[in-house]
């Protein structure tokens, strides 16, 4: 079945128009569903303005209806990606709270140092929301079921999927020469754990301090220096 939004006979007038080419002036005429026309006149090729990616950030089907998706649309999936993989691993701990709040503690610290490194979010984040559902697996590289599974039920692009499970099954080797991936989810992941020991332990300046020892990135220590003085 193909999608309404581009079988044109739902289409209404002004569906076809004609838009000013910023290379030169002259008019191009667009249909509503071109991502993109070359103008015949100076040869300057440019993005649809009028065009509506409304349904493709959440269609799995996008780039086959459309072709190769604008970057602000792809960048819309992926945020819905990881919104998809929040709930699912929610739903897959259920009421084990302790693991979701862990989860989400390495996912926020994740964020902070993906920004701070200027590290694209989507394979950080979701890898840190699905780092330990697949506790158990303590070799290194190991494989990892369930985190692929969920990947598959959120409908993950693969080379996405294939990025994150790699992430996840050589936790174990996030040393100083790993990729700064690796290291931003060892450490998102001992942040989580000395907030929740400051939290439930009453975890000192000191004891803070010995633990931000195995930082593998400056905005860890940062962050780690925040935890002394957090209320």
């Amino acid at each position: 079945m193909k999608c309404p939004g581009q079988d044109m006979q739902f289409w209404k007038p002004g569906d076809i128009y004609e838009v000013d080419c910023p290379g030169c002036g002259r008019t191009v005429e667009f249909f509503k569903d071109d991502t993109a026309r070359r103008c015949g006149h100076c040869g300057h090729r440019f993005a649809n303005p009028k065009m509506d990616f409304g349904c493709a950030a959440y269609c799995p089907y996008a780039e086959q209806c459309i072709g190769d998706l604008p970057p602000e649309v792809a960048a819309q999936q992926e945020n819905l990606l990881k919104d998809k993989v929040a709930i699912a691993v929610k739903q897959h701990y259920g009421r084990d709270f302790k693991s979701i709040g862990h989860a989400s503690r390495v996912a926020r610290f994740a964020e902070q140092l993906a920004r701070d490194e200027k590290v694209g979010l989507a394979v950080v984040l979701t890898a840190a929301y699905l780092l330990d559902v697949d506790r158990g697996q303590a070799q290194p590289g190991a494989e990892t079921p369930v985190a692929r599974s969920i990947l598959e039920r959120v409908k993950a692009r693969a080379e996405l999927a294939d990025q994150v499970c790699e992430l996840i099954a050589h936790r174990h080797l996030s040393g100083n020469n790993a990729s700064i991936e690796a290291r931003i989810i060892h450490d998102a992941d001992l942040l989580a754990g000395i907030e929740e020991q400051r939290r439930d332990d009453g975890l000192d300046t000191e004891g803070i301090d010995q633990a931000a020892a195995a930082c593998l990135t400056a905005g860890c220590r940062k962050q780690a220096e925040v935890l002394k003085t957090a209320g």
